[in-house]
């Protein structure tokens, strides 16, 4: 890795920063077919490809009853710190549910309503790997949210690590299935004789994954179509050039497809953040892993002219994580709109958002944080608007309906106002024996 200048980079080199995917386009044609069968074969299907991509004969797809005793086989500190993060993550979604509210505008009651959806399934990364973090991420907002049904799907393994299924019954959620990829996808998104259908996926995972997502988007709901993890690091001349370069390796780790970035006005700190790096990549066990997202034409250490410079880079870029290690970090965050999660500080690492900050850590990779934000407790609601009005709320708006009504050619519209007025004008004839049927607009109790 070495340092390039912002101003230097061809046009070429720009868009392999800016335009990011997240490499499904490759499989896309094979997952439409895995769909498929699962959609029309059920469990049969899934166990076919469960035994064709992980190699394992499975024999019940349901593990629920396996998730529930997971805590006793692991440690004692570890299980605490699952219930800690659990808690923490608990905490931060609680203070985002939303309560319904009704207000009056001149006579018309107007309001909106929150309820949480039924059933929703989580993907959770696994396989040779372990990921509780990821399921606690997906399962508890969803139960804050109230969602009646959480369903996890996990990749099958000779032994299902017992953290990522101690995660599972922590987290709360109602069925675990013991199936990865594509065919997990399918299988939630149209439920098997084994899998229960659910409206919404949420969840990180592979190209298979977030290709299968794309492909049942519209039968049901997804999160969003997340890449490879990525990391931008904003800093100026008081960063400390070990730590940036620690953040950096750490989101390299992840996937030698990973994106990891440093940005900075100082000469002097982007020098010594790529000699850190060369120092130090050695250590660790995935050195393989992280050299190979170093040298991807989406990682680089970027040296700008002036902050300013740094700062319209980094927005344009709008990152999974944004790091940002300055004197004058807070007035460095007012001038930036697109980020998924916002680390300020030197001791603010983004492993401590990966983990148990109780931030979700399933964020918009690829430039996605400049049309959305990360998952929410707001992923697992619909609203639903409400409106009552009176007479004169009414008749405020009687001319205003009836003119655009009629300008866009529906008289029926218009006339569904004329109505109730020629109605109420029976109401209201002296000596009038007309007794309107007040069950058409009586709220219900």
């Amino acid at each position: 890795m070495e340092t390039r200048n912002i101003a230097d980079l061809s046009r070429g080199e720009r868009n392999a920063f800016f335009r990011r995917d997240a490499g499904i386009d490759s499989v896309r044609d094979d997952v439409r077919d895995i769909v498929e069968r699962v959609r029309t074969e059920g469990d049969a299907a899934v166990r076919e490809f469960t035994s064709d991509f992980d190699g394992i004969d499975i024999g019940n797809l349901d593990v629920t009853d396996e998730a529930e005793r997971a805590a006793e086989q692991i440690d004692s500190d570890l299980s605490e710190a699952i219930a800690a993060a659990a808690d923490n993550i608990r905490q931060f979604h609680e203070r985002q549910r939303r309560q319904d509210w009704r207000e009056d505008f001149d006579g018309r009651e107007l309001g909106r309503r929150f309820r949480p959806l039924e059933r929703v399934g989580v993907y959770a990364p696994g396989g040779t790997a372990a990921y509780p973090s990821s399921v606690l991420m997906g399962v508890v907002p969803a139960k804050v949210a109230g969602v009646d049904h959480v369903s996890v799907a996990t990749p099958p393994a000779e032994e299902l690590s017992p953290a990522t299924l101690a995660a599972i019954h922590e987290a709360g959620a109602d069925a675990v299935y013991a199936v990865g990829g594509a065919q997990a996808v399918a299988g939630m998104a149209y439920g098997t004789e084994t899998l229960t259908p659910v409206q919404k996926i949420v969840g990180p995972g592979n190209r298979w994954v977030t290709a299968a997502k794309a492909t049942v988007r519209g039968d049901v709901a997804i999160d969003f179509l997340a890449g490879p993890s990525e990391i931008l690091v904003l800093a100026d001349e008081t960063a400390s050039p070990a730590l940036v370069a620690a953040d950096l390796l750490a989101q390299a780790e992840h996937d030698p497809n990973a994106s990891v970035v440093a940005v900075t006005d100082d000469p002097g700190l982007a020098a010594d953040v790529v000699s850190e790096i060369e120092e130090s990549v050695g250590d660790h066990e995935r050195e393989e892993t992280i050299r190979s997202a170093l040298d991807n034409d989406t990682s680089g250490v970027l040296l700008a002219r002036s902050m300013s410079e740094a700062v319209l880079f980094t927005e344009e870029y709008a990152a999974e994580h944004l790091s940002i290690v300055a004197d004058n970090d807070e007035a460095l965050l007012d001038r930036i709109d697109s980020a998924g999660s916002v680390f300020l500080g030197p001791f603010t690492p983004v492993a401590a958002g990966d983990y148990a900050s109780g931030t979700n850590h399933v964020l918009p990779t690829n430039g996605g944080a400049k049309r959305y934000g990360g998952l929410s407790v707001d992923e697992f609601v619909r609203t639903t608007t409400v409106q009552r009005f009176d007479r004169d709320g009414l008749e405020d708006l009687r001319e205003t309906v009836t003119t655009l009504a009629e300008a866009e050619g529906l008289g029926a519209h218009a006339e569904s106002i004329r109505r109730r007025f020629d109605w109420a004008g029976l109401i209201d004839a002296p000596g009038s024996n007309f007794k309107p049927d007040w069950r058409c607009c009586r709220r219900k109790t």
